[in-house]
């Protein structure tokens, strides 16, 4: 029998934000495994599959549960928040694979966190822009600080994922001090909360206040470059087209 595994991305967990080809991945699998939190987005799309819960912290164990049921020959769904790609589930799957069997897995893209917060913002992503999760349960540091120092000086738009949690919660404040040595104070930040999920919030904010807005696990940072605009309930980063005015 032959075995199939979709790694999949289920968005920011509103319906409308889940593309069809994550829909046509559950309705195939016969397993669902992910985080125990992430089955109540899906709860209608996978009943009478077998669902293997997991917490956090097991995203290893997820992985090789996945892959263990692949070579099993069932069609697996291992489904993550976003896109399985960006800070995801993906790049474990593959690495438990190796070289063997990667005809067998598909990756299915989800909306990430990233592309759901700026398209709340209106345009912040419109040039080039760099992404750094301030968690340091996995990186050191140092390297999170050399990485935020090295966007910054570039002029990139910067996205922050994770910028706070209970046990972190200097990390942040510190993230503030080194955008500011290279960008101006009134450079416009955005910050948004449960993107497209109850409870959503979106409040714009500058470099020198962004940390007087409450930020958690479940916010998106973005801080602008040295050509972000705020347009009224918007902020655009230029591409930098020349617009020409057209007469009425």
């Amino acid at each position: 029998m032959q075995g199939r595994l979709f790694v999949v991305g289920l968005g920011p967990g509103d319906r409308s934000a889940m593309t069809g080809q994550v829909l046509e991945a559950l309705r195939q699998a016969t397993v669902v495994v992910g985080y125990s939190g992430y089955f109540a987005l899906v709860a209608d799309l996978v009943g009478g599959k077998e669902c293997l819960a997991l917490p956090l912290t097991q995203e290893a164990e997820r992985a090789r549960l996945a892959v263990q049921r692949l070579r099993r020959g069932q069609v697996v769904c291992l489904i993550s928040s976003g896109d399985p790609g960006v800070y995801g589930m993906a790049s474990l799957v593959l690495q438990c694979l190796g070289d063997e069997e990667l005809e067998d897995v598909t990756i299915v893209p989800g909306v990430s966190a990233v592309n759901a917060a700026a398209a709340l913002l209106g345009a912040p992503l419109g040039h080039d822009f760099a992404v750094v999760s301030l968690s340091d349960l996995l990186t050191p540091w140092d390297t999170i600080e050399r990485r935020l120092s090295a966007a910054a000086e570039a002029d990139f738009v910067l996205a922050l994922l994770n910028p706070q949690s209970r046990r972190r919660d200097w990390q942040y404040r510190r993230a503030q001090e080194i955008l500011a040595r290279h960008r101006a104070g009134d450079t416009p930040v955005g910050v948004v909360r449960n993107a497209y999920r109850p409870g959503q919030s979106i409040e714009l904010s500058t470099l020198a206040h962004m940390a007087e807005v409450a930020v958690d696990m479940f916010t998106t940072v973005i801080v602008g470059n040295s050509q972000t605009q705020r347009l009224g309930r918007f902020m655009v980063t230029p591409r930098g087209y020349t617009l020409v005015a057209q007469e009425e």
